[in-house]
């Protein structure tokens, strides 16, 4: 399966590097959804706005990417995980404020139970990864949602490639240790 996508995606990097928006449109569609997956389960209050700000700051650059769709996977996550951190840096300074928006509420919701049932896997997900240290989580995050090889998360993250393997190693044992004492139910 990945090989069919790095495959799509060597065939059309050189049109998205000539700037042909089909082309664009095609990384974008294959790309996107795995950035939006990263940063949502990352805690990004605006995962689909990061999203597009980092095709936005990822498009520009495309010229310069080298090793066909590793590179590009690599370039396209480290971008997402550089405006994470940004983003989360700027909540933490910030207190949160939400702004009122007469269009979007009619007065009619989904009901409690819908809401609660959809967001169930999510949440146990969620607090599963949430036991675990921040390194350990985005090493597991970046080689499950996004797909990338050590190399590549290294690459992205700023470490060793070893350094990624402990921090792999050490997250799956402790999920796996987690749910075999049943710390987090599933």
């Amino acid at each position: 399966m990945v090989a069919m996508r790095d495959q799509r995606l060597d065939d059309v990097l050189p049109a998205a590097q000539a700037g042909q928006p089909w082309a664009l449109r095609v990384l974008y569609d294959e790309l996107a959804p795995r950035v939006h997956g990263y940063l949502r389960s990352r805690g990004a209050a605006e995962a689909e706005d990061l999203t597009s700000e980092v095709f936005l700051a990822v498009f520009p650059r495309l010229g310069t990417v080298t090793g066909g769709a590793a590179g590009l996977r690599t370039l396209v996550f480290s971008v997402a995980h550089a405006r994470l951190v940004d983003e989360l840096r700027r909540r933490s300074r910030r207190e949160p404020t939400v702004e009122f928006d007469a269009h979007r509420h009619d007065g009619v919701a989904p009901s409690s139970e819908d809401e609660a049932l959809a967001s169930i896997a999510t949440d146990e997900v969620r607090a599963l990864l949430a036991r675990l240290p921040d390194d350990q989580r985005d090493v597991l995050l970046l080689r499950v949602v996004a797909d990338l090889s050590l190399e590549q998360v290294a690459q992205a993250i700023g470490r060793t490639t070893g350094a990624v393997k402990q921090l792999q190693r050490r997250g799956l044992l402790t999920l796996r240790l987690q749910i075999s004492e049943g710390r987090v139910p599933l």
